[in-house]
C-alpha cells in the first residue's frame, strides 16, 4: 500500500504500515524527578583561620555536616553585628549585616549540640552587656521613682491648697510630673530570644533600639509567624526587621518607632518544615521566603564515626574571646558603623550581579521560577562580605574598606546558597516545569505507549496545565533528560506539506507499569 504526503500522522501510536519498526532502543534507568541535586559542601575555608578551625573542629566532634555549623556561625556573626554595622555598597545602597540562615537536616542530627557550642557566646556576651548595665538601670529607676513621689507629694500639696498659693502648687507639680515623666530607665539589655510571638519580637526589638536575634534548632518561629496563635499570619517585623526598613511601634502607654530595625534569624529545622511553610498562604507572595538563605545539607546519620576528635581547648577559647569581643565592642555604637568596599570588591560584586541578573528572567532563565529569591543575593553577598570583614578584623574593620578576596569568598557564598535555594525551592514546588513533567509522567504511565506523538499525547492532559502544545516542551524536554522519554522526528514521506510531528519513544518501564 502506498502513502500519500502528511500520512504519517494519521497513523497514531504506531509506525505506518509499509514502514519497518525501529529496533528498540538500549534504555538506562531512569533518574526520579524527585532526585536530589548534587549540592555542594559548605565552603567554610572562606571563614578566618580562628572561625574556619572551631567550625570544622565542631563538625568533626559532632559528627554533623559542616554546613550546619558553618550556617549558625554566620547568624552568630549577623547576631553580633546587625543592628550596629551597615556595608556602604555603592551610591545610596547600603546593606544591614543581620541575615535570616535556615538548615535543613533530619532528626538525629545533633542540631541542638551545635547551636549551643556556637551561640554560648552570644550568651556570655548578654551577660556582660547586662552587668555593665545594670548600675545605670538601677540608679535610673531610683530616680524616677523618686521623680515620681515629689511630684505626687506636690500634686497633694497643690489640691489641698486655697487661694492664690493653689496656682503656684499647681506649676511646681506639673514641672515636677514632667521631670518624672522624662526619666527614661534603660531596658535590661537582650541579644537573642527564641520562638517569640510576633507581637513579643515587635516589642523586643523596639526596647533593644531595633537589634535582636531570633536562634533557635527547632522551626517553631514558622508556626508562630503563620498564626500559631492570632489565628493569621503576622509577618510584618519578620519583613522590615530584614530589610531595615522604618518600623512602628503601638503600645498602650506609648508609641516607639524604629528607623531601621535589624532582626537576624537562624534555625536549623527538618526538611519537612521547608515543605510546610511553603503552603502558608502569603509566605511567599509577600517576599518571607526569599529572605532566608537555605542550607539542605546530606545527613551523615548511618556513616558516623563513634569516636571523635574533642574540639581543640584554644580554638574554644578563640572563638569565644572573638565573638564575645565583636558582640561588645559593636554594641557601643549608637549610630552604625559603615563598612566600606573596595573599588576592586566593589568590581567584583558588579561582575557577580552582571552574571546573575540574565538568569533571573522569567523565560529561559536558570533562576527565573526563584527570582523573587535570587535577585536579593547579591544584598546577601554584600553583607556576608561585611561579616567576614569584621570576622577578619574584630574591632577595627570598620577603619578599612573590604578587600577584593573578603568579597570573591562572598560570592563564594552566594554561589553555595544559590545551589542550595534551587533545591529547597524544588522541595517547595516551586518550579512549575517539574509539576508538569510529573502530570506527563503519569499519563505515560496510564496509557502505556511505546511511541506517541506528541498531538497524541497533548489530548491526555489537562487544559488547565497545558492550555496548548507548546507548553509541553518544558516538561518533555525534563522528562528527556531524566531519560523517561526520547523524542525524535520521523522521516518526511513526501515531498509536499508540513513535516511530521514530533514524536517521543516511551521507557519500557512506565509501558510495564500501565499491565
Amino acid at each position: 500500500m502506498n502513502t500519500r504526503p502528511g500520512d504519517t500522522d494519521l497513523w497514531v501510536g504506531q509506525n505506518p504500515p509499509d514502514e519497518p519498526a525501529p529496533a528498540e532502543p538500549v534504555w538506562e534507568e531512569p533518574i526520579p524527578l524527585t532526585a536530589r541535586r548534587e549540592l555542594p559542601a559548605f565552603p567554610a575555608h572562606v571563614f578566618p583561620g580562628w572561625l574556619r578551625q572551631f567550625v570544622t573542629a565542631v563538625a568533626q566532634e559532632t559528627q554533623t555536616p559542616v554546613d550546619l555549623a558553618g550556617s549558625v556561625a554566620l547568624s552568630v556573626l549577623a547576631t553580633a553585628s546587625g543592628g550596629r554595622a551597615v556595608v556602604h555598597v555603592r551610591g545610596n545602597w547600603r546593606e544591614p549585616t543581620n541575615l535570616y540562615v535556615v538548615c535543613a537536616l533530619p532528626p538525629a542530627n545533633r542540631k541542638s549540640a551545635v547551636f549551643t557550642l556556637l551561640t554560648d557566646p552570644l550568651y556570655e556576651a548578654e551577660e556582660r552587656l547586662k552587668s555593665a548595665m545594670a548600675p545605670a538601670i538601677v540608679e535610673a529607676a531610683l530616680t524616677a521613682r523618686l521623680a515620681k513621689e515629689a511630684a505626687d507629694k506636690a500634686a497633694a500639696k497643690a489640691v489641698n491648697a486655697e487661694g492664690g498659693k493653689r496656682e503656684e502648687l499647681v506649676s511646681e507639680a506639673i514641672g515636677l510630673a514632667q521631670t518624672a515623666e522624662s526619666v527614661s530607665v534603660p531596658v535590661e539589655p537582650l541579644l537573642l530570644a527564641d520562638d517569640s510571638t510576633s507581637e513579643t519580637v515587635t516589642s523586643l526589638i523596639a526596647e533593644q533600639g531595633g537589634r535582636l536575634a531570633v536562634m533557635s534548632a527547632e522551626g517553631g518561629i514558622f508556626d508562630i509567624i503563620a498564626g500559631r496563635y492570632s489565628g493569621a499570619p503576622n509577618m510584618e517585623v519578620f519583613l522590615k526587621g530584614h530589610a531595615g526598613d522604618r518600623l512602628r511601634v503601638n503600645r498602650q502607654t506609648r508609641r516607639e518607632y524604629i528607623d531601621h530595625p535589624a532582626l537576624t534569624i537562624g534555625l536549623a529545622v527538618q526538611p519537612d518544615v521547608l515543605r510546610d511553610i511553603a503552603k502558608v498562604k502569603g509566605f511567599d507572595g509577600r517576599g518571607l521566603l526569599a529572605r532566608f538563605l537555605y542550607s539542605l545539607p546530606t545527613s551523615l546519620v548511618g556513616q558516623r564515626e563513634v569516636i571523635t576528635e574533642p574540639i581543640p581547648a584554644e580554638a574554644v577559647a578563640t572563638y569565644e574571646r572573638n565573638i564575645v569581643a565583636l558582640t561588645l565592642f559593636l554594641a557601643e555604637w549608637t549610630d552604625p558603623a559603615v563598612i566600606q568596599l573596595s573599588p576592586e570588591a566593589d568590581q567584583a560584586l558588579i561582575a557577580y550581579q552582571q552574571q546573575v541578573e540574565p538568569q533571573l528572567a522569567a523565560r529561559g532563565g536558570a533562576l527565573g521560577h526563584i527570582a523573587n529569591w535570587a535577585g536579593k543575593v547579591a544584598g546577601a553577598v554584600a553583607r556576608m562580605a561585611a561579616l567576614l570583614h569584621l570576622a577578619e578584623h574584630l574591632d577595627t574593620g570598620h577603619t578599612k574598606p573590604v578587600p577584593e578576596a573578603t568579597m570573591r569568598d562572598a560570592i563564594t557564598l552566594g554561589k553555595y546558597f544559590t545551589a542550595h535555594a534551587l533545591a529547597v525551592f524544588d522541595v517547595m514546588g516551586a518550579d512549575p516545569t517539574v509539576g508538569r513533567a510529573r502530570a506527563v509522567l503519569e499519563a505515560l504511565r496510564s496509557e502505556g505507549w511505546e511511541d506517541v506523538s506528541r498531538r497524541d499525547l497533548f489530548t491526555k492532559l489537562s487544559r488547565s496545565e497545558f492550555p496548548n502544545v507548546a507548553d509541553l516542551e518544558p516538561a518533555t524536554a525534563l522528562l528527556e533528560e531524566h531519560g523517561y522519554l526520547r523524542s525524535y522526528q520521523p522521516q518526511r514521506t513526501g515531498t509536499r506539506g508540513r513535516p511530521p510531528a514530533p514524536r517521543y519513544r516511551i521507557h519500557p518501564t512506565l509501558r510495564e507499569a500501565a499491565v
